[in-house]
């Protein structure tokens, strides 16, 4: 092998070993990593959709423990655990019916750099905090969403441990139970990924003459496979690599929704006209093909928004003309702080308290409240229920 070629594997193993150090410093001492964040009495009567009183009123009477407090007597506010717990007994809690059908969202874009797995993975912290059982499917050899969730795709996570098994040409696993991994989120499950999901799109590309019916019968195992675990989670996400190829093809077909993520450049847009084009083919395709793809929303969200730039302001004045209500009507801004929080694998859901100013994280968290909850906001519409549940509380009690 050429020796300038043969750098690239070095540069492979010293990136990975940096990743782990990263990992490592990230989430000592037990290089696991622990979700810290709590939420004030007010913050979690907000949540709830109920008042402060109600909560304390609770606590008084014995239906939810006290309130944690440190050695001073001071409140030390709530963990994500103790939230589920509140939801419960107040009957707060946003889960579907058993007759509902999970949301099983593909967040796709072909185009890189849009911030895919950001927006994933936030979305699903979003949505944890909301109360709803949740399934992360890391579909992306890449596999940057399971680092996200404080993985090593290179030390922590085999091929066996992925999607792999369930897809390959010989698979050993009929379904997908076997992948689900608990995260540091009560309420998130996560199927992970690594490098080696890849030769799933290698063995199907070299199945020979049958080869479409081998890409058929995965495309439908995959979809029967989410809708069996589904069962078990309000909101299922699936990240899949951002190419068009078997496993893409796969997770368009056993998605029930569609996010499309995009920035407010002129790049950003061109290819995601190009994708959504190549995706009606496709889609057309596989309808004639007899697999069927039904979507209860498709929706597109500007994402790393710079309100202060004029450019992004005229690419989203342009996005409003092209795709109307599909475009979902607020963006995500760009903030240092989902930076920051990216380099300690975290999202900002997870920061115990603000890493640049106090000012920046509460404009960053109510504005990622306010982009993903237009997500929620058509999750529960699909149910039959326009606010959240936490709104019909409220007004119940009224």
């Amino acid at each position: 092998m050429n020796a300038i070629v043969a750098q690239i594997g070095d540069l492979a193993d010293a990136g990975e070993r940096m990743i782990e150090r990263l990992r490592r410093k990230a989430f000592l001492p037990e290089s696991r990593k622990a979700l810290t964040v709590r939420f004030g009495i007010a913050e979690a009567a907000q949540l709830l959709g109920c008042s402060t009183n109600r909560i304390r009123m609770a606590e008084d009477d014995g239906r939810l423990p006290p309130a944690p407090a440190a050695e001073n007597g001071r409140r030390l506010g709530y963990n994500v655990e103790e939230l589920l717990h509140m939801r419960q007994v107040l009957g707060a809690s946003p889960a579907r019916a058993p007759l509902d059908v999970p949301a099983i969202i593909a967040v796709q874009n072909f185009k890189g750099g849009v911030g895919k797995s950001t927006v994933t993975t936030h979305l699903a912290h979003y949505f944890a905090v909301q109360g709803y059982r949740v399934l992360v499917v890391d579909c992306d050899s890449q596999a940057t969403t399971t680092t996200l969730f404080g993985f090593n795709p290179h030390f922590n996570i085999t091929r066996e441990e992925t999607l792999y098994p369930y897809l390959s040409i010989d698979p050993t696993q009929n379904d997908l139970s076997y992948a689900v991994k608990s995260t540091s989120w009560p309420n998130v499950d996560l199927i992970p990924s690594n490098l080696e999901l890849f030769d799933v799109e290698y063995e199907l590309a070299a199945s020979g003459s049958d080869g479409q019916s081998v890409l058929a019968a995965r495309f439908r195992k995959l979809k029967q496979g989410l809708i069996d675990l589904s069962r078990h989670y309000d909101i299922v996400l699936l990240d899949p690599p951002p190419a068009l190829g078997t496993i893409s093809l796969a997770v368009m077909q056993a998605a029930n929704a569609l996010l499309v993520p995009l920035a407010a450049t002129t790049p950003d847009f061109c290819s995601t006209v190009q994708f959504l084009s190549m995706m009606d083919q496709v889609l057309q395709q596989l309808g004639g093909a007899g697999i069927e793809v039904d979507y209860s929303f498709v929706r597109l969200i500007c994402s790393k928004f710079d309100g202060n730039d004029p450019s992004h302001a005229m690419v989203r004045a342009i996005m409003e003309q092209s795709f109307g209500p599909a475009l979902l009507p607020v963006p995500i801004l760009e903030s240092a702080e989902i930076s920051h929080a990216a380099m300690r694998m975290m999202t900002v859901y997870e920061l115990e308290k603000p890493i640049g100013t106090p000012k920046t994280h509460k404009r960053c968290r109510a504005n990622l409240d306010e982009a993903l909850g237009q997500i929620e906001q058509l999750v529960r519409q699909g149910w039959g229920r326009v606010a959240p549940a936490g709104e019909e509380v409220l007004y119940a009690a009224v």
